[in-house]
């Protein structure tokens, strides 16, 4: 199984659900959740696997679980 590594930059108590591309390996990503009891984390992993076309277990926060910068692992 291959893997790759994403940075994401995430704001969360937005007004819009929102993911922008920087490059293919860093996004901005918009949420509508709090960043309380993981709600923000879940929602980013829902978003993400929605706009890379993946299910949800194939995203994996390695580090940044309670950051504003995340940095993703992408199996498949």
């Amino acid at each position: 199984m291959t893997s790759k590594t994403i940075t994401v930059e995430v704001k969360t108590n937005s007004k819009e659900i929102k993911v922008e591309k920087i490059t293919d390996s860093v996004y901005k990503v918009k949420l509508k959740a709090t960043p309380i009891e993981g709600k923000a984390n879940k929602q980013l992993i829902d978003v993400l696997s929605k706009y890379l076309g993946l299910t949800k277990s194939q995203i994996e926060i390695k580090s940044g679980k309670t950051s504003k910068t995340k940095v993703l692992v992408i199996y498949g």
